[in-house]
């Protein structure tokens, strides 16, 4: 990392570097992109030292200015609304841009142009991020919007029944309050560029007829330069070499979890414990087979879809989703099939036996339940396009230089008689050292470890959720810090499954990790879970956090997220003496305030 800093450092003397690091301590990514984008335009165009240093959003008026907040879980929505907001500003409008958890609710009232990008998570909840913003609207407190106009950009994924519905809801309950949508809410789902594309256009241009410029675009451009130095995206992404793919659960354990070394090396790539990596896979070559097989099409034949020519079996491998089933292909395949049954599933009234479907089959199990003639043709323009994968990066970049770990649990099971695959966890556990795969850094701010090393940390992390967390620890050891660090884990067996066994050990014995507490769930005939672990240790969690302890919670999100949140509520309540309402909003009140993140899947 030294080495990587050299050129900042460089061409400055020692009193102007303790300037540079007092300016830019405590800044966020946004204030840090702005302050680089600044110094770049000086250094192009001096006569730009002229332009005021607040920005043109903190000088607008409400009435002159737009305002757009983004609730994100995996970062698409961030990216969206930092597209909208560089365009924005290029067109000279004043902008101001907010993480959903940062805008100041109190000026929602005097507010008269809004942009939301927001994202909808599992079974209709929003981003850890923007739950107070979006409760916040949705309930009583929320004040008369007659004067403000809105525009909304929902992000999804429609293999699950509540498709978009934290977009849908803001956007009708916005317009409950009297304020007036400037255009249709738009829900993008797996392929989100195709309906966020049009989206962006038709905000910008609404938003340029809506409000005057108030800035000179010279004086704009010099505040936010296009990034230039991020070389690889999620558009745009690296081919790295795998170095190491090993299994770290035993043999004989019903799970197949892998610890994935990847190299960076060459491509400047960097990251914090926390982020993600953004890994584009290919489907698994047997399920191709069988698609191909079912509808009796040939692989080989050439397909034009939009502006693009190439092989159907491309096509099914390497750019269409093929183990996510969604409504629209199931409401096209029913149409195809003339099927009864599969019809009535699509009504509100079976919305139930809708949602089981969606869960437990893949295309290739709907193709064979109920038979219809599908064209190749109609086939690609059905599929959902094969979209990124992102994984909890388990390492620290300070321990191990230009490389990356991955903590992959192998999907691969047995159902309706055939083998089924995990997409990309399939396609990692398929490679061997020295192939190569393409992938991203996704920034996960909301992730980071604490500014101050001297502040504890509690992490919650069971079966492959304890992936951040391994990169969490080895970057308190490589920064010397003096917080404590208490670490929960669970998974079924200890024998089997205890994932980075030997590490924890040496770091408990290191002094690295201070608390282990583990919840093997069949070792015994009474299943334990880390919920229980930590109502069973709720005094002491109860007093780190009071003490100023920062809570992380990684791992699935449908069950044990809510379990280990329902445990923490009653740790406030059992040992703070909290009532519940008041637990809840303790509860709330750490999310707010950083000091509860979660990174749940």
């Amino acid at each position: 990392m030294s080495a990587s800093a050299a050129p900042l450092t460089a061409p400055l003397s020692d009193d102007k570097v303790g300037l540079l690091t007092r300016l830019t301590d405590g800044l966020d990514s946004p204030a840090l992109w702005w302050l680089s984008g600044y110094a770049a335009a000086l250094a192009t165009h001096p006569n730009a030292s002229r332009v005021p240093l607040p920005g043109p959003a903190r000088e607008a008026s409400a009435s002159q200015r737009l305002t757009i907040v983004y609730g994100s879980q995996t970062g698409n929505s961030k990216r969206l609304a930092e597209q909208l907001a560089g365009r924005a500003e290029s067109a000279g409008l004043a902008v101001r841009l907010l993480r959903a958890d940062a805008y100041p609710i109190r000026e929602l009232a005097a507010e008269r142009l809004l942009y939301v990008v927001i994202s909808t998570q599992g079974d209709g909840d929003p981003p850890d991020d923007a739950r107070a913003f979006v409760e916040y609207i949705a309930g009583k407190r929320a004040p008369q919007l007659s004067e403000l106009k809105f525009a909304i950009l929902g992000l999804g994924d429609s293999s699950y029944p509540q498709f978009s519905a934290i977009a849908r809801n803001l956007d009708a309950r916005l317009a409950a309050l009297g304020a007036s949508r400037l255009f249709e809410r738009a829900d993008a789902d797996l392929d989100i560029d195709s309906v966020a594309t049009p989206w962006l256009d038709q905000a910008l241009q609404a938003a340029r007829e809506t409000i005057k410029s108030t800035v000179a675009r010279s004086s704009v451009t010099a505040l936010r330069p296009l990034p230039a130095a991020i070389a690889w995206s999620r558009a745009r992404p690296y081919a790295a070499e795998v170095l190491a793919n090993q299994r770290i659960t035993a043999r004989d354990s019903s799970r197949d979890v892998r610890h994935v070394e990847i190299s960076l090396a060459g491509s400047a790539l960097s990251y914090e414990p926390g982020d993600a990596l953004g890994v584009w896979p290919h489907n698994p070559a047997p399920l191709v087979d069988a698609v191909l097989a079912q509808l009796g099409l040939d692989g080989n034949s050439h397909v034009q879809h939009a502006t693009t020519s190439q092989p159907l079996r491309l096509w099914l491998s390497e750019q269409r989703e093929l183990t996510r089933l969604s409504r629209p292909f199931i409401a096209t395949h029913a149409a195809l099939a003339g099927n009864a049954e599969l019809n009535r599933l699509l009504s509100p009234d079976h919305s139930g036996h809708l949602a089981k479907l969606l869960a437990d089959y893949q295309i290739i199990d709907l193709l064979r339940a109920y038979p219809a003639a599908w064209s190749a043709e109609e086939l690609v323009a059905a599929l959902r396009p094969l979209a990124p994968r992102l994984y909890s990066i388990a390492s620290s970049q300070k321990l191990v230089g230009d490389e990356v770990h991955l903590t992959v649990a192998h999907v691969h099971y047995e159902a309706f008689g055939c083998a089924h695959w995990g997409t990309a966890s399939d396609f990692l556990a398929r490679q061997s050292e020295s192939h190569r795969i393409p992938v991203y850094i996704e920034r996960n701010e909301r992730f980071h470890l604490p500014k101050d090393p001297s502040r504890d940390v509690i992490m919650i992390g069971p079966g492959t959720g304890v992936a951040p967390f391994r990169g969490f620890v080895q970057e308190r050891t490589a920064v010397g810090g003096s917080g404590r660090n208490w670490l929960f884990f669970g998974n079924p067996h200890q024998r089997q499954d205890f994932l980075y066994q030997t590490e924890w050990q040496a770091a408990l014995k290191s002094g690295a990790l201070n608390r282990l507490d583990l919840a093997f769930s069949r070792d015994q005939l009474q299943k334990v879970y880390v919920q229980q672990r930590i109502a069973e240790n709720g005094a002491a969690v109860y007093d780190w956090i009071e003490k100023g302890a920062q809570v992380y919670v990684c791992g699935d999100a449908t069950r044990m997220a809510k379990d280990v949140h329902a445990a923490l509520v009653d740790v406030a309540m059992n040992h703070g003496g909290k009532p519940r309402d008041d637990a809840e909003a303790w509860i709330n009140a750490l999310q707010q305030q950083g000091r509860y993140a979660r990174d749940v899947y």
